[in-house]
């Protein structure tokens, strides 16, 4: 039985521990050829470490194929970097599978501008600096052989498409992914890239920052098949399923899956329309408009979410 990715090339970035992590095992399973990129730091993006040699030596263990790589996502010069090593050591790139995160929670009133800055910079950042030169990768390939069948796999989360207490800074770029998202799936259609974003939903390092009742579990060979909700491979078969060409036809896409729950999400449509032909809005009447025929507000002094 052939292997859904096999012949393929991927680099996931973000995967010595987790979501990432499980990614690599899971798309190595299916036959691709894998670079596992990690800095090596904590959940706060502090230090580095070799994390991503144990994770290839797992693969490696299970039959696969997999090279580290220890590079910065935020980092133009590591990102240019470990794209291009991907393309000399495997002769080209299929899979960009972008994970790579931190966290630094606090309250809008309590965070240090630093602290949204970084995060900012590994998330945002690091996702559009591999899928630039991804992108240059693609577009070259294209000119030569005709559309290629380029798979980008963005992460964003529950706190970029809802919100979050405490994550003015992580939301925010997660939310901003999703833009990214959208965006790149325009731009690279005519090559023959699709471009999706996955919301997974687990226990890992970075939900367990800062608390001390929760531990983050890891997917190795002793639990790769227990059912565990919070399981950080929970979402990794249907990041595997993104990246192989039966999902030519699915583009500009974000699957949220949780637990037992396979979600597609869309957001910012059309909830309600209330038109002023030929007028301009006046902010006198505004109140009534709003109020009662666009957000249907009834009782006086009642909030919406209430």
């Amino acid at each position: 039985m052939a292997q859904l990715l096999e012949g393929k090339v991927a680099l996931i970035t973000g995967a010595g521990h987790g979501i990432g992590r499980a990614h690599a095992l899971e798309l190595a399973k299916q036959g691709a050829k894998v670079v596992v990129n990690d800095l090596g730091g904590s959940a706060r993006g502090e230090g580095s470490g070799r994390v991503a040699e144990e994770v290839c030596a797992l693969i490696r263990k299970r039959g696969g194929v997999a090279i580290p790589d220890f590079g910065d996502v935020g980092d133009e010069a590591h990102a240019e970097a470990m794209v291009q090593r991907t393309i000399g050591e495997f002769g080209k790139l299929d899979i960009l599978i972008n994970n790579a995160g931190i966290v630094r929670d606090k309250s809008i009133w309590n965070m240090p501008v630093a602290d949204f800055d970084l995060v900012m910079r590994v998330h945002l950042r690091g996702t559009w600096l591999t899928s630039h030169f991804a992108a240059k990768h693609w577009r070259e390939r294209a000119k030569s052989e005709g559309k290629v069948n380029g798979r980008l796999i963005n992460t964003t989360s529950g706190a970029g498409l809802v919100g979050n207490f405490g994550q003015s800074n992580y939301g925010t770029a997660k939310a901003a992914i999703m833009g990214l998202t959208l965006t790149l799936s325009l731009e690279l259609a005519s090559i023959g890239v699709t471009v999706n974003a996955i919301s997974p939903g687990a226990l890992t390092r970075i939900v367990a920052e800062g608390n001390a009742k929760m531990q983050a579990k890891e997917t190795d060979e002793s639990n790769e098949n227990e059912w565990n909700p919070l399981d950080p491979a929970v979402s990794s078969p249907i990041v595997a399923w993104l990246a192989s060409d039966e999902a030519h036809y699915v583009t500009g896409q974000c699957i949220r899956a949780v637990k037992e729950q396979l979600n597609w999400m869309q957001g910012w449509t059309k909830a309600k329309t209330i038109i002023n032909p030929g007028k301009r809005w006046r902010a006198e009447e505004m109140g009534k408009i709003m109020g009662s025929d666009l957000f249907g507000v009834r009782a006086p002094g009642l909030r919406l979410g209430d």
